[in-house]
């Protein structure tokens, strides 16, 4: 049984319709990339998956049990509650520049179990030594680089323990030399079994760290399939002009 089933997602602000019917299941484990130009839906559809957004229409399935249906309306309470399936990373990290990076990373923890901080603060400790970032504690977001920060908010989702993580492309915002050092982190998350859904322009790191890729175009999937399937043999005329101009 798939952990993550999305079914008929569509979405529309005003008269523009965004998403246009978007079906796909994600195994425990995997990692799934969402390719596509600006503009095909990528992060509004990721905004969905995160309660940002209410889709008009469609279903999601958390291990088999209805997560949640456009037609039903639920309390503030509800959507905190089914969020917490969910961790996401930003584009451009929204860390909290009044907090030092141990703050930032313990925060949400402790207003969701006040009576574990310490816990709490052992658990971001260990995230901050898996991030190479255990000297930064005590720095505040604006003592950091990109790079750092991108690192920082990582950790931030990972501290919820969430079901799946999501990157909505988590380097768009960084110089190249900084990219690297996040997609490493990214990379060795995958090798921990997380489940991952990252939206990316980063063509190489898709091929290398997906199990599942995925090419929207114009609000729907175009073409799925292995990282082989997708860049070694894209079928669709659109995919194979999309692949040309990232080469």
């Amino acid at each position: 049984m798939a952990l993550l089933e999305i079914k008929g997602i569509r979405k529309s602000f005003g008269k523009v319709e965004v998403l246009k019917g978007v079906d796909f299941a994600l195994e425990k484990g995997e990692v799934l990339v969402i390719i596509g130009s600006s503009g095909s839906g990528k992060t509004t559809l990721l905004r969905c998956l995160n309660f940002l957004e209410h889709p008009d229409e469609g279903t999601f399935l958390f291990d088999g049990e209805e997560l949640f249906s456009a037609t039903t309306a639920y309390s503030d309470a509800e959507i905190r509650e089914k969020r917490l399936h969910f961790g996401l990373v930003f584009q451009q990290f929204n860390l909290f520049p009044q907090y030092t990076v141990l703050r930032n990373i313990t925060l949400a923890p402790d207003l969701l179990e006040p009576d574990k901080k310490e816990e709490h603060l052992q658990k971001a400790n260990q995230l901050l030594e898996k991030i190479g970032l255990t000297d930064r504690a005590d720095a505040y977001p604006c003592q950091l680089s990109g790079g750092q920060q991108q690192r920082v908010a990582i950790a931030r989702a990972l501290a919820m323990e969430p079901d799946i993580l999501c990157f909505d492309e988590p380097t768009s915002a960084l110089d190249p030399e900084l990219t690297g050092e996040v997609l490493k982190v990214i990379r060795s998350l995958k090798s921990s079994d997380s489940t991952m859904i990252v939206v990316t322009h980063e063509m190489a790191f898709a091929r290398d760290v997906a199990d599942k890729v995925i090419y929207m175009a114009d609000g729907v999937i175009e073409e799925a399939g292995t990282p082989e399937e997708v860049f070694g043999h894209p079928k669709s005329p659109r995919l194979q002009a999309f692949l040309s101009k990232t080469e």
